[in-house]
């Protein structure tokens, strides 16, 4: 795919970005960038690097598709259905599950995505994380841990 300066705008703002923005949220970051970005552009852009595995596409439930950049470490998500917040999370025990069921049904994993979706128990604090990788990401994308 051939680089333009817009789409470099682009790539650095995904590449920055410690939440998972939409296209609207995208084209205010670049277009306060460079305000010669249109929305278009990032559509087509974002559609071109999801198309070429350099970013990947979540719908948290709330009607839009969510970004983030590709990358080697492998995460899950929890979104809050209350507050939109995402816990990005690895669980070395749920891998290993996957991956145990999927030889169960004579599968070899090649990939998945696990997305839960909750709400928070009132009164209740997590009872472990241990075993835990997590950062929490708030609706309005910023790094809320």
């Amino acid at each position: 795919m051939r680089m333009t300066e817009q789409r470099r705008v682009i790539a650095r703002v995904l590449s920055s970005a410690e939440d998972h923005p939409d296209v609207e949220e995208l084209y205010r970051r670049a277009s306060s960038i460079d305000p010669h970005i249109s929305i278009a552009t990032v559509y087509r852009t974002v559609r071109l690097f999801e198309e070429a595995g350099v970013v990947e596409k979540h719908d948290f439930g709330d009607g839009r598709s969510r970004y983030e950049e590709a990358g080697d470490d492998h995460h899950d998500h929890l979104i809050d259905t209350k507050t939109g917040e995402v816990i990005e999370f690895f669980d070395a025990e749920i891998e290993r599950l996957k991956t145990e069921i999927a030889e169960r049904l004579g599968f070899e994993l090649i990939g998945h995505k696990l997305e839960l979706y909750g709400k928070p128990i009132e009164g209740a604090e997590p009872s472990s994380r241990e075993g835990l990788i997590y950062k929490r990401h708030a609706q309005d994308g910023g790094d809320a841990a």
